[in-house]
């Protein structure tokens, strides 16, 4: 394992170093996990590709306490991505609020991404997903957003009671020890709307190759019928239900894991086998920072 700091956090490189041809996954985890959520993926992947994992800004509980704004958690990612990726395209692959991050990204840096694996949220905040929920859906997926934020914004023990309590009741697979509440920064920007809003949030249309793997076992749904049925009649992508929860690539990893497997190979065969030299310049970055 190779490992690198990259603006304070900790980045965590399996693979094939020596192979110069090795695609590198930037993976992106969620609430309220940290880069220990991925290993059974790297387990799988890093024989043939470069797997690079990170714990998000203000996730780790050994760190200063703090939130980021959308605009400086965009700017961490690219630098991440620019200092990993040997100046090549990378996978994403992400989770929960690492899809917010990531499709954000992809967004802003359309040719820095070759590829993306996105797990269960598609186009949550689309008009249309909204509209298919239920007042006791939307009261619940309230509830615990504004939960969480209230335990971001006690803090201390109290903020992590709340906190590890409501991830309990979720059934949350990650090790209750690396729960805080400084995880729920992203709850509390998007309840109280301010300190970097993600209001600013550019709608995600993606344009190149997409795996979407979801869980059907769950109180609603973070995608809309017609965005995965726009999706899998793309050329080069895929939509896979699992019979589980929010955490397919826990609760199945195995099946998972080959899902992904067989897509990247089947998505290979049609790539080009050559690829430009892609290197995201701080000029650019502030650029599409100002565009978004």
């Amino acid at each position: 394992m190779q490992q690198l700091v990259v603006d304070g956090i900790n980045i965590y490189i399996d693979g094939p170093e020596e192979d110069e041809h090795a695609e590198t996954i930037v993976m992106i985890h969620g609430w309220p996990d940290t880069y220990r959520l991925w290993a059974p993926q790297v387990a799988a992947l890093r024989h043939r590709y470069r797997c690079v994992r990170f714990t998000l800004p203000g996730f780790d509980k050994t760190r200063q306490r703090r939130s980021y704004t959308l605009d400086a958690t965009m700017r961490i990612l690219l630098h991440i991505v620019n200092s990993v990726s040997r100046k090549q395209p990378v996978i994403l692959m992400a989770h929960d609020w690492g899809c917010v991050f990531g499709y954000e990204f992809y967004m802003r840096h359309r040719a820095a991404v070759s590829r993306i694996v996105g797990v269960d949220i598609g186009d949550a905040n689309s008009e249309t997903t909204l509209r298919s929920r239920s007042l006791g859906q939307r009261m619940m997926l309230n509830g615990y957003q504004n939960v969480l934020a209230l335990g971001w914004a006690i803090g201390g023990g109290i903020g992590n009671l709340i906190t590890r309590t409501m991830a309990g009741i979720m059934k949350v697979p990650s090790p209750r020890q690396y729960i805080y509440s400084g995880m729920n920064y992203p709850y509390y920007i998007l309840t109280a709307g301010n300190i970097g809003s993600y209001r600013a949030l550019v709608p995600f249309k993606p344009r190149v190759p997409m795996l979407f793997i979801y869980g059907i076992r769950k109180p609603f749904m973070f995608h809309s019928g017609p965005w995965t049925e726009m999706l899998a009649a793309r050329k080069g992508c895929k939509v896979v239900a699992f019979n589980t929860g929010h955490w397919p690539m826990v609760s199945e990893p195995e099946r998972f894991n080959q899902v992904v497997l067989d897509w990247l190979d089947g998505v290979a065969e049609e790539a080009p086998k050559e690829e430009e030299e892609v290197v995201v310049t701080e000029e650019q970055a502030a650029g599409d920072d100002a565009a978004a």
